[in-house]
């Protein structure tokens, strides 16, 4: 990600609100007093949760503040892991998995439907500014696959057909239920199948 897009569209203040302070402070009893500086992941995804989706500066100055450690160490960490995002992405991000086992059950036509549906770039928030999207690594749900992530939701067992109609209930701020759509429970043989693979009679 450049620089010039992580500076842009950045607010002036954050801090956590009621809920979320109780929260940090709960985080920050499970460790020791010295050690209070390993909270700052989680307390980066408390403050990612409360401001639509993404960590502006404000808030790696404030963490920084509240775990009385210098700024650089919590921003890189939060420009390391890519589950932290630094720009706007919208109320929905969608992650699309590219790894080889989604690739070879149809992820590219995904990805195209991305495109066309939400903008042709990744990280590039529609005109609506309520989603965006982008390319992941493996989402750790290979048998299930294709696989988007919205938010913290996996919508499995993707073709085009379902795939346009989620996109559209986000586009609608309208979300569909999230799971499997071809019917499976959990990574069990979908349900007119039996272990072998074989049709159920």
């Amino acid at each position: 990600m450049s620089l010039k897009k992580i500076y842009e569209n950045q607010p002036d203040k954050f801090s956590f609100d009621d809920n979320n302070l109780k929260l940090a402070v709960k985080i920050l009893e499970k460790y020791p007093a010295k050690n209070k500086k390993s909270a700052v992941m989680p307390l980066l995804y408390l403050a990612q949760k409360q401001n639509q989706n993404w960590i502006p500066l404000a808030a790696i100055k404030y963490i920084a503040k509240f775990l009385s450690v210098p700024y650089i160490n919590v921003y890189e960490i939060a420009t390391f892991y890519t589950m932290y995002n630094l720009s706007p992405v919208g109320k929905y991000f969608v992650q699309v998995c590219t790894t080889s086992p989604c690739l070879l059950r149809g992820a590219e036509k995904i990805t195209s439907i991305c495109k066309q549906k939400i903008s042709p770039k990744q990280q590039e928030l529609e005109d609506g500014k309520i989603c965006s999207w982008t390319e992941v690594e493996c989402l750790g749900a290979c048998v299930n696959g294709p696989v988007i992530q919205i938010n913290e939701d996996y919508y499995e067992d993707l073709d085009e057909k379902n795939t346009i109609k989620i996109i559209d209930s986000l586009l609608n701020d309208k979300p569909l239920k999230s799971g499997s759509y071809r019917n499976r429970k959990s990574t069990a043989p979908e349900s007119n199948r039996n272990l072998n693979g074989e049709k159920n009679a």
